[in-house]
C-alpha cells in the first residue's frame, strides 16, 4: 500500500495545485517512483489512499499503464492519517498475510525482497506485528529499540524532550524511521474504525503487548522527498 493521501503540506508551495503523489523530481513523479520500487520488488498488486487533490491522483493512474493490479482506497470525505488509513483498505486485503507500507514521498534504494524475507524469518522465529525499515540519521524523532532483536520499546522527540516508553530499557538504541514498513494481517484486529490515527501513535500503544521490530538498512541511499527544504537541495545535486 502507498500512503498518498496527505496535504503536502511540507511541500508547499508545489503542492498548491497537485497532490505531494504527483510532484516531480527529475522528470518523474513521487507516485511513479513509489510503483516502480514495488513493482521491480515483484508487488503486483498495489492499494493507494488518496484524499488532497484525491482526483488528479485517479486520472493519473487511469492515464498511464503500470504492470500491476492498482486500486484505490478513497480518503476524500475524511483523512484518517496512516494508520486509520490502512484499517479503512482492509477490504483489499483479505487474502493477504503481510502487507508492506510505502510512503510516496520516500525514494530509497532498499531492496525491498530482502526486506520482505528478513521480516518472514522474524515472523516465523516469533509472532510479531510489524517490522519497521530504520536507518542512523539524524532527525528531530527517533523510535527507541530494545537491542540486539531490536524491538521497539519507545519514542523520543529531541527537539520538545518529549519522550514516550512502552517498556524500560537500560540503554535503547535510538533510530529514524524510514516510512517503509511490514505488518501482519492481524494489525486490522488492532487499528479502531473510521479514526484518524497515525502509525506512530499506534505503534507505540501496541508495543506494550505486542513484538514490533525494526530492521536496519544504512548501507542504502535515503531520501525524504516530503519537505520543501530536501526537495530542492536533491533537485539541484
Amino acid at each position: 500500500m502507498i500512503f498518498a493521501a496527505g496535504l503536502g503540506t511540507r511541500l508547499y508551495p508545489l503542492t498548491a495545485t497537485k497532490p505531494k503523489a504527483l510532484v516531480e523530481y527529475k522528470g518523474k513523479t513521487l507516485l511513479e517512483y513509489a510503483l516502480l520500487k514495488l513493482m521491480e520488488a515483484g508487488i503486483n498488486h498495489i492499494v493507494i489512499n488518496v484524499h488532497h487533490f484525491g482526483e488528479q491522483i485517479i486520472d493519473f493512474i487511469n492515464q498511464h499503464h503500470f504492470n500491476a493490479q492498482i486500486e484505490i482506497s478513497d480518503e476524500r470525505t475524511k483523512l484518517l492519517e496512516t494508520a486509520g488509513g490502512l484499517k479503512h483498505a482492509e477490504h483489499f486485503f483479505t487474502h493477504c498475510d503481510q502487507i508492506l507500507l510505502y510512503n510516496v514521498d520516500v525514494i530509497s534504494s532498499i531492496d525491498l525482497m530482502k526486506f520482505c524475507r528478513e521480516a518472514d524469518c522474524c515472523a516465523s522465529a516469533k509472532p510479531h506485528l510489524a517490522t519497521l525499515a530504520v536507518r542512523h540519521r539524524k532527525t528531530n524523532r527517533y523510535f527507541l529499540f530494545e537491542e540486539p532483536e531490536l524491538r521497539l520499546c519507545g519514542w523520543e522527540n529531541m527537539q520538545t524532550n518529549e519522550k514516550r516508553i512502552c517498556y524500560e530499557v537500560e540503554k535503547p538504541v535510538s533510530l529514524a524511521f524510514s516510512g517503509i514498513h511490514i505488518v501482519d494481517k492481524k494489525i486490522f484486529d488492532f487499528i479502531p474504525k473510521n479514526q484518524k490515527i497515525s502509525f506512530t501513535s499506534f505503534y507505540l500503544e501496541e508495543a506494550k503487548n505486542h513484538i514490533i521490530n525494526g530492521y536496519l538498512h544504512d548501507e542504502d541511499t535515503w531520501m525524504d522527498m516530503g519537505k520543501i527544504m530536501n526537495y530542492e537541495f536533491n533537485s539541484e545535486v
